[in-house]
Parts: structure tokens; sequence; C-alpha cells
């Protein structure tokens, strides 16, 4: 299964995996499966922490590095055609992170693993829950 790991599902991935619902978590450690991460989750992983909304325990730039390290987590490359399918979602998703992570999983046809109820209604968008 091809997976793109919504910010919040990542950090849970690898802070604190009992959170995740036992689907997704057995999708997530499974051994055939590709894990997908957006650019997108990584600045906006940043901007939390520099808020003070996430803790970590080490810098953000180091928590990312380990989280790499420790999964073979895949690059989803922010391309001229994510960008653009950014525009033909509903103008209810008005989070721009969101719409980024949307139009990611749909133009590389991966699963996004949420708990975001907005993304888990979202036509056309394939979703494994994450909670």
């Amino acid at each position: 299964m091809k997976l793109l790991l919504d910010t919040h599902v990542w950090v849970w991935s690898v802070a604190d995996p009992d959170r995740l619902a036992r689907k997704a978590r057995r999708a997530i450690e499974s051994p055939g499966g590709e894990i997908w991460l957006s650019p997108v989750s990584v600045w906006e992983l940043l901007q939390l922490a520099r808020r003070g909304k996430l803790r970590l325990k080490s810098s953000p730039e180091k928590w990312i590095a380990d989280s790499f390290a420790a999964a073979p987590l895949r690059d989803a490359v922010l391309t001229r055609d994510v960008a653009l399918e950014t525009r033909v979602l509903p103008p209810s998703l008005a989070d721009p992170a969101d719409r980024f992570i949307a139009a990611t999983a749909r133009v590389y046809g991966l699963t996004l693993v949420t708990a975001d109820e907005r993304l888990m209604d979202l036509e056309g968008l394939d979703v494994l829950p994450g909670r």
C-alpha cells in the first residue's frame, strides 16, 4: 500500500504510535508498503514547533532527520501538477497545508492517512483513517 502521512499522523507514528488507529498503524508498519511524506508536512512541523504548539524531545531539525533515518520515508516532491491540483479542491478546504497534502495524495495516487475529518470527507481522495 502506498501511503501519504498527514502531518499529525507522521508525528504520532514517531512520537506516540498508540494514538493511531490499529489499521493505520499496521499499514504504516507493513514491510511491503511505501510511506510518503510531503515537504509541506516538514514545513508544518517546523511552524508548529516554532510557535510552541508542538514540543519535541530534540531540535526540529534533528527530530526530522531521526524520523527519516528510522523509517524509509519517501519525499512526495511538490510539483507544478500538485500546485495545479490544489485549484480543483473545494473552497471549503481553506487550510493551505491541507490543500497541498490532499493534492499531493491525488496526484501521486497515494492513500492519505489522516484523522482530519475535512480531509476524510473529501471526494476523490483515498483515505485511511488515522484514528
